[in-house]
């Protein structure tokens, strides 16, 4: 099988969970290639994304590091073996690579949730709002990566798995551009907010006891449990966690933010009466 050059997000997943399962094994990487009758360094090059398995070499991988897990096994050859190519990779060369694995982590996903401050959550925004947020990058984008990264965010809406997002008063509030703006991306979280599947609650201003304020994330449900991931955007781009301590961490988060946070009948209600001042 030939090295890849650049493995995705969901490539590197799957190496860091064979790598993880090794680990816990006690079995060095030697060890291992001796059990599968390959060099140490084609588990050198899985384990670092740079290379695929195929379903009978990860099965055998999977039962000499004595995992008993049938469920992620199967989810880890589903990921071993798809050869999907989403909609997303007519955007590759042209667009930051993390836009393109986060497009596949959402395809995969079993559910969404995020925690948004400052910022309407990317797939509740409009086009207008869109492009007033990317406006504000630095260095300034070109008009023809202005149009490719809205035309792509549009894109990633098609929601079909149940997706919530708790929004601060902070993210309704700031105007990224003008009123009219501001007044349309409200009445399009109202209306996206009607679905069964989408979910939206505020944190409004006057919630006393709240400290998380910088602790934006998106939580995205892997196909198992164990294959869930948190992305945190950064001044360096978007960071993908996947560790078992951290997406623990992360889920006590939102359990705790979505508590304090209003309801979605009154979240409504309250992104009415914030379109209403505009």
């Amino acid at each position: 099988m030939s090295t890849r050059r650049e493995p995705t997000a969901r490539q590197m997943r799957l190496a860091v969970e064979l790598r993880r399962l090794r680990e816990a094994s006690g079995l060095k990487a030697r060890e291992a290639a001796a059990l599968l009758g390959v060099s140490h360094v084609q588990i050198s090059q899985i384990e670092a994304g740079l290379t695929g398995v195929s379903e009978q070499r990860l099965r055998r991988l999977a039962s000499h590091y004595a995992c008993t897990d049938d469920e992620f096994v199967d989810a880890l050859i589903a990921m071993a073996t798809d050869r999907t190519r989403g909609w997303w990779e007519e955007y590759r060369g042209q667009l930051p690579t993390s836009f393109l694995d986060l497009s596949e982590l959402e395809h995969h996903a079993r559910f969404q949730r995020h925690v948004a401050i400052l910022y309407v959550p990317g797939l509740l925004q409009t086009k207008d709002y869109a492009r007033a947020v990317f406006s504000d990058r630095i260095p300034e984008l070109t008009e023809e990566e202005m149009d490719l990264r809205v035309h792509h965010r549009m894109a990633r809406q098609e929601l079909t798995v149940p997706y919530e997002a708790v929004i601060h008063e902070a993210a309704l509030r700031i105007r990224v551009s003008d009123r009219a703006v501001s007044r349309a991306q409200l009445d399009r979280i109202l209306e996206l907010s009607e679905a069964d599947h989408i979910t939206v609650r505020v944190i409004p201003f006057d919630l006393d006891g709240f400290s998380r304020a910088a602790n934006t994330m998106t939580y995205v449900g892997g196909t198992v449990p164990k294959l869930d991931t948190v992305t945190r955007d950064t001044p360096l781009g978007t960071v993908f966690i996947d560790s078992e301590a951290q997406l623990s961490a992360c889920r006590t988060l939102f359990r705790r933010v979505e508590t304090m946070s209003l309801d979605p009948e009154r979240s409504r209600d309250f992104i009415h009466k914030l379109a209403k001042e505009l």
